[in-house]
């Protein structure tokens, strides 16, 4: 999987606010805070770097979106189902 950031960056000391119950729940079963915040950032960051890659390409999807619907898909001739 390709990352979105750069892994062996150093790690920087951060300030949150957090749900007393929910931190509470988590530290009693020992769940790692940080890797669970770094895994939900990345995913995140994916998310969004997708709705962007989407809306950055959504008139060239279109268009091919048009020239399929008029003229077929390039490999409908092959195609044997």
């Amino acid at each position: 999987m390709r990352h979105l950031f750069d892994e062996n960056a150093p790690k920087k000391a951060a300030n949150l606010s957090v749900n007393s119950d929910l931190l509470a729940k988590s530290r009693a079963l020992k769940i790692n805070l940080s890797a669970t915040l770094e895994k939900a950032l990345e995913r995140e960051l994916a998310e969004a770097e997708a709705r962007k890659w989407s809306e950055e390409n959504r008139r060239a999807i279109q268009s091919y979106n048009d020239f399929v619907e008029k003229n077929g898909c390039f490999s409908d001739e092959f195609r044997e189902f």
